[in-house]
Formats: structure tokens, C-alpha cells, sequence
């Protein structure tokens, strides 16, 4: 999913779970902060501090750079959550591990990591972490069928658009690609048709499968089943029974993923942040941003800095606000679920990763 569906469409959701419009937009910020936090490593203070952090995305890696690309250690556990086969901890859907790690929407392994988040909503990061968890569960949708490392079952051949009929708009943009052994990572084979809400499409798969894709009807699911996942983080119960989207909203939401057709995430992402300014939605009129880099942005409030990239061995000016800044909270719930999803919650279910 791209930044309409994980800030605009998050941030809905989090207003008709309950939350008020400052917690909503921390939840919406991170959702799609977990997209546009490139860099590592350690940042130095001027008064001797150290505070380290981890990536949740890659950079804008040239993807012919096939190695650098499949490397990277963010595709499984921000991205491409394994999904066991949709099948309980204990259970194997095959002999191959790869049917481990191919994501699937609303798995076990996704509801148990909703479940983690809402039982950890009290420290300090609480809905730091919601809203990476978030993007990771909604991700389970748009990214079902593919697996977050390089395989052939990533594999997509005979591409179709919702008539049946060969996708030539795809094939051409795919001929700007080198189709190799870079394709086979996540999703790529099909770039980013299943990040769009209004397609719908099909493509044959690395084992001759054919599939059929909705996003529409996905996309609609995942914000209500966000929704959901968002009234039982206010209940402190992740078992509650709760009611999801409101009908009227609900509707609204299925209007705009089906008609707001432009190809470009921005633009869809402004005609979302049009309609909660104008009060289309049951919560009333709000006033929603996000700025990912440079002046005004969580990382700028920070550390002070404009800079996209940091330069190595730089050193911030050290502020008493940093410790309880929204940036320094966000890196500290990415660390948590890191460590959670990798050490803790795939081995429960038989899966080893990186």
C-alpha cells in the first residue's frame, strides 16, 4: 500500500475507532513513516549521547543493484509478514519453508501480532507501535501471495487487467526493468499494482497458478479490519468484541479506493486529506499533514536537521525534549516490533529469519 492508504485511510479509521486527533495522527504518521524511515545507525550528541536506531525501509536502491536490494532486512518483518499458510502456530502448510513466508491476509501470525501491540499499549511508545503495526497488517492484504525474499514464487507471467485481457500498460513498463533475479523479491515481478486500491487484476504466479486480485474489495476489508484491531487497542482487550467501520463511513471509504483512480500515491494521497478537511467522514472537519523529512517534520523537531540522508559522523545539538520526542518514541516502537516479530513471534510458528 502506498502513503493514501497508510496515513489518509489510517487516520479515518483511527478517528472512527475512537481515538482523538492528535492520537490519530501519531498512529497515521508512523503507519506511514515505516515506508520513509531509510536510515541507520547511530546518532551522536554534542553532549556525549548516543541514540541508535534501525531502517524500516530501503533507500531509493537502483534496482539493478540486485544484491543490495535482496539484502536488506526490512522486506520480512515491516513489509511481507510471513503468513504460515494462514495456518495456527504448531501447524505446516507444506514441506517448503517458502509456503512459511508467503504473506497472507488476516493470518494467524498477523492477529497475534495485534494482539502483542495491544497488550504492550501501555509503555511509553504505545501508539507508536500501533501505528506500525498497522501498516504491517493492512500490508498482509495488499501483499498476499508474495513472500519478502527472493524466489521464484514471487514469479508474475501473463499479466491481466479486470477484463481477462493481457495487461500491455504493465509488459511496457516492465520492459524498463532488467527481468532477472531482481523481479523475484516481494512483489516487484509486478511493481506496484497490489499497492493501488481501485485495480483490479490478475497474473499467472511462479508455479503456474492463476490469480485473481480486488483491491478494491481488499483495501476495504483491511481498513475495517484496522478499524477493528484500533477498538480493541482502546479496550485493552485484544479479544473484544467490537463493531468496525460505521455503515455510512464505511460506504465512503469503498466510494473513494474504487474512484480515486490517479496512478500516483500523492496525488490519491491529497483527495483523501480533501475529504477529512471537508468533514466527510462521521468524526467532522479535521486538518491532517505529514511531513516525512526536513523543516517541521518529527525527525526536523528532533534533531534539528533538514537532511534526507544524515552524513556519517555528524552530531546533533543535544535538547532535554529529545527523549519524548515523537521521532525518538516512533524508532523505539520499530525497535520493539523488530525484536518481537524476529525473535520472538516467527519462531513460535517454526520460521527463522534474518
Amino acid at each position: 500500500m502506498q502513503i493514501d492508504f497508510h496515513h489518509g485511510v489510517t487516520y479515518i479509521a483511527a478517528r472512527l475507532a475512537g481515538f482523538d486527533r492528535e492520537a490519530a495522527s501519531i498512529i497515521a504518521y508512523c503507519a506511514q513513516y515505516v515506508d520513509d524511515a531509510t536510515n541507520a545507525g547511530v546518532i551522536r550528541f554534542d553532549n556525549g549521547a548516543l541514540f541508535s536506531r534501525i531502517s524500516s525501509a530501503h533507500k531509493m536502491l537502483d534496482y539493478r543493484n540486485f544484491q543490495e536490494l535482496a539484502n536488506h532486512r526490512v522486506w520480512i518483518p515491516f513489509h511481507f509478514l510471513p503468513g504460515n499458510g494462514g495456518l495456527k502456530a504448531g501447524q505446516d502448510p507444506s514441506r517448503n519453508f517458502i509456503d512459511k513466508l508467503i504473506c497472507r491476509p488476516n493470518s494467524y501470525i498477523a492477529k497475534d501480532m495485534v494482539k502483542e501491540c495491544i497488550l504492550r499499549r501501555d509503555t511509553s511508545y504505545g501508539l507508536h507501535r500501533l501505528g506500525i503495526t498497522m501498516h504491517v497488517y493492512v500490508d498482509t492484504w495488499a501483499h498476499q501471495g508474495f513472500a519478502g525474499v527472493n524466489h521464484q514464487v514471487n514469479e508474475a507471467k501473463k499479466l491481466v487487467d479486470e477484463y481477462g485481457k493481457p495487461d500491455r500498460s504493465l509488459m511496457d513498463r516492465l520492459k524498463n526493468y532488467f527481468v532477472s533475479e531482481a523481479l523475484p523479491l516481494g512483489h516487484g515481478a509486478v511493481l506496484g499494482h497490489p499497492d493501488k486500491p481501485f485495480l483490479r487484476w490478475g497474473y499467472t504466479n511462479g508455479r503456474g497458478e492463476k490469480i485473481a486480485r480486488n483491491n478494491p474489495k481488499d483495501f476495504l476489508e483491511a481498513a475495517d479490519y484496522m478499524c477493528k484491531a484500533m477498538q480493541r487497542y482502546l479496550a485493552g482487550d485484544p479479544d473484544a468484541s467490537v463493531p468496525g467501520l460505521p455503515q455510512s463511513d464505511k460506504a465512503t471509504i469503498a466510494y473513494m479506493l474504487e474512484n480515486i483512480t490517479d496512478n500516483s500515491g500523492s496525488v490519491r494521497h491529497k483527495k483523501w486529506l480533501q475529504a477529512i478537511a471537508e468533514g466527510k467522514f462521521s468524526f467532522g472537519k479535521a486538518y491532517v499533514t505529514y511531513i516525512p523529512k526536513g523543516k517541521n517534520s518529527w525527525k526536523y523537531l528532533a534533531l534539528g536537521t533538514e537532511d534526507d540522508v544524515d552524513r556519517e559522523n555528524e552530531v546533533f545539538s543535544y535538547h532535554s525534549t529529545f527523549l519524548a520526542s515523537d521521532w525518538k518514541l516512533f524508532h523505539d516502537a520499530l525497535q520493539a516490533h523488530h525484536f518481537y516479530i524476529i525473535h520472538e513471534l516467527l519462531p513460535r510458528y517454526g520460521i527463522c529469519v534474518a
